[in-house]
């Protein structure tokens, strides 16, 4: 169907924005928007799954995939990151694992799940002290 000009308006805004943010974060910072994109799809397919949205559910949790997949894991170092990169790679194919179980059974519990664990780890992430080298000591590139 047709998208309204203001709904169109406020997506070409959103996008800009978005775009802007990026282009001016700092490592650290684009890793946070990482996990709140993750996140915020899933809460998406969440809202989906509950309306019935079959379309929705998926490409929700198609981009919360690629999120996981394309932006966190691929920029694991794993040679320099040590015993917590490695944590992290799980985390995220664990994550994946869960997300893809959620879409083809439309298990709601898996979505809070891997939300949750998600948050914890940017939490986590938030938390580091801006003094370190934190994409280094974790793993990220």
């Amino acid at each position: 169907m047709f998208t309204s000009i203001s709904a169109r308006s406020a997506n070409a805004y959103r996008r800009q924005s978005i775009e802007s943010d990026i282009s001016t974060a700092s490592p650290h910072r684009l890793v946070e928007m990482l996990f709140e994109g993750a996140v915020v799809n899933i809460g998406a397919a969440q809202f989906a799954l509950e309306r019935g949205d079959v379309k929705g559910k998926g490409q929700s949790l198609g981009r919360a995939i690629r999120i996981i997949e394309e932006g966190l894991k691929s920029n694991l170092n794993l040679e320099q990151g040590g015993e917590l990169a490695a944590n992290l790679d799980r985390i995220y194919d664990y994550s994946i694992l869960r997300l893809t179980q959620a879409n083809i059974h439309n298990y709601g519990a898996a979505l809070e799940e891997i939300s949750k664990l998600l948050s914890v780890v940017a939490d986590g992430w938030k938390n580091m002290t801006s003094q370190s080298n934190s994409s280094q000591e974790v793993g990220h590139v």
